[in-house]
C-alpha cells in the first residue's frame, strides 16, 4: 500500500489545525522579527528561540519538509528549557511526516512521548507513529512485518485514547489491517494448494476463518478448507467447514462452489 491509498485529508486535518494555532501564537510573538525573514535558514546557527521556530515553520509552508524538520530539531537543541520546545518536537515528528522520513517521524514522536507522556497532545503522537507504520504497509506478496508494526500502534493508540478522534479513525484503518493480514494468509495457503501441500495450505485457511472472521477473505477462505480437507480425505470436516460458510454466507459465490464440490465428492456426508 502507498500513502496515496489512503484519505489523507481525514487524518491529517487535526493536526493542520494545530499548525495553523501554532502559527498564529508564533507570528505574534515574533512581530518584532518579521526582518528576519531574509535571512538564510542556516541550521546550527545559535538564534532566539523566536526566530528559529518561525524560520521552521516558514519551511514547512513553503513545503520544505526536511529542512523545517532539521531547524524544528534545533529549537530543541538550542533551547531546551524553552515552552516552544515541546512544541517543536512535535512538529518534527509532523515535518519528518510529511517528507516520508517515516524512521525519523517515528524516533521524533517517540522522543516526544519519553519526555512528556501525559501531554495533551500525546494522543496525537501515539496516533503519527500508527500512521507512519501504516503508510508503509506493501502488497501481500512482500513481508508483512510492518503491517504487524501498523496493527499493534494502532491497537495501543485505541486502547490508551479510545474516545478521542484519532482512535475512531484509527478502528477504520484496524479493519482495513486485519484485512489485509487476511489477504496475506490466502495468497499463502493458495500457493500451498498449487503445490499440493494440502495441510499447510489448511493451516493458513484456518487461521483466516478462526482470527480473521469479519474479513472480507472469510468466505473464501471457508471454501478453500472445503477443497483442502476433500483432498485430504476428510469428508466430515470439508462438511464442516461448508456447513458453516452455508450459515454465514449462504448466498456467496463461494458457497455455491463448496455445495457442488461436496455433492459431487462427498454426497451424503453429514458432520458429527
Amino acid at each position: 500500500m502507498t500513502s496515496s491509498a489512503y484519505p489523507q485529508s481525514g487524518t491529517r486535518r487535526p493536526l493542520r489545525l494545530a499548525i495553523l494555532a501554532a502559527a498564529t501564537m508564533a507570528m505574534g510573538l515574533t512581530a518584532g522579527c518579521a526582518g528576519s525573514k531574509g535571512k538564510k535558514d542556516v541550521a546550527y546557527v545559535a538564534r532566539d528561540v523566536d526566530t528559529l521556530y518561525v524560520a521552521a515553520k516558514d519551511r514547512l509552508d513553503r513545503g520544505d519538509s526536511k529542512q523545517a524538520a532539521a531547524l524544528f530539531d534545533e529549537v530543541e537543541r538550542q533551547h531546551p528549557y524553552s515552552p516552544w520546545a515541546r512544541r517543536a518536537q512535535l512538529m518534527s515528528a509532523f515535518s519528518y511526516y510529511v517528507s516520508r522520513d517515516y524512521s525519523k517521524s517515528v524516533q521524533s514522536a517517540q522522543r516526544f512521548l519519553s519526555i512528556h507522556p501525559g501531554n495533551k497532545d500525546a494522543p496525537y503522537a501515539y496516533y503519527l507513529i500508527a500512521l507512519c507504520y501504516y503508510e508503509q504497509i506493501s502488497d501481500v506478496t512482500r513481508d508483512q512485518k510492518i503491517t504487524q508494526q501498523a496493527l499493534t500502534a494502532m491497537n495501543e493508540l485505541v486502547r490508551r485514547y479510545p474516545n478521542t478522534d484519532y482512535a475512531a479513525d484509527a478502528r477504520l484503518k484496524i479493519d482495513l489491517i486485519n484485512d489485509h493480514l487476511a489477504g496475506k494468509e490466502m495468497e499463502i495457503g493458495r500457493m500451498y494448494q498449487r503445490s499440493g501441500k494440502w495441510l499447510a495450505g489448511t493451516m493458513r485457511f484456518r487461521t483466516v476463518a478462526d482470527k480473521f472472521q469479519t474479513t472480507s477473505h472469510a468466505p473464501e477462505a471457508l471454501y478453500r478448507l472445503v477443497e483442502s480437507y476433500l483432498s485430504l480425505g476428510l469428508p466430515v470436516e470439508a462438511q464442516k467447514a461448508a456447513a458453516v460458510l452455508g450459515a454465514n454466507y449462504p448466498g456467496s459465490k463461494w458457497y455455491e462452489r463448496s455445495f457442488d464440490l461436496m455433492n459431487k465428492y462427498a454426497p451424503g456426508t453429514t458432520a458429527s
